[in-house]
């Protein structure tokens, strides 16, 4: 075992840490199915399901749909991601 990684550094972060920082920020969620959903991450909970608002739904880069809420089954997570431009930006 080596002394590098180990607990104690302060600039370790957890999956979860990031998690609880992006709450409420705009996000990209791709699903297994290779849609993506935009949107303002609500909430998660240990299994990976996710409330959205202000959710774009998006079928092979192309807006298809737009919802005030949504809620999105774990199991169907592929990741989560931060968005790098505001919602509502043009392309």
């Amino acid at each position: 075992m080596s002394g590098t990684g180990e607990k104690g550094s302060a600039t370790t972060k957890t999956p979860a840490d990031f998690l609880k920082s992006i709450r409420g920020r705009p996000v990209v969620v791709k699903l297994n199915s290779g849609v993506d959903y935009r949107g303002i991450l609500a909430c998660l909970d240990g299994y990976m399901n996710i409330a959205m608002e202000q959710t774009e739904e998006y079928v092979n880069g192309q807006l298809k749909n737009k919802y005030g809420d949504a809620f999105i089954r774990g199991n169907n997570v592929l990741y989560i991601s931060t968005s790098k431009r505001t919602l509502g930006d043009g392309a």
